[in-house]
């Protein structure tokens, strides 16, 4: 298992909108073979930094979902509402 972190930050008043998409693309990550689970958090200090963190059965599972259609579609979505491109890191377990 691996586990991905995506940060991302959000665009001064877009929270709403870019909160509705994100919800939309983690829905269509659900269905990617090899997703696990996921979550999205905002930083406590700063509302407009969000940290999304997915698990997945292998790298394997995750680039192919990173590189799917239907993700993305969903960043021509979500990459207007973001101030900088986002930031993937990707964890496995020592």
């Amino acid at each position: 298992m691996i586990r991905v972190i995506i940060e991302r930050h959000i665009a001064e008043t877009l929270e709403t909108t870019y909160e509705q998409a994100a919800k939309n693309t983690l829905q269509e990550a659900v269905s990617a073979d090899g997703f696990i689970s996921g979550e999205s958090l905002r930083n406590a200090n700063d509302p407009n930094h969000r940290l999304i963190l997915s698990n997945w059965r292998s790298v394997q599972d995750w680039h192919r979902w990173f590189a799917s259609e239907e993700r993305k579609e969903m960043m021509n979505v979500l990459n207007p509402m973001l101030e900088t491109e986002e930031k993937i890191t990707i964890l496995e377990q020592a």
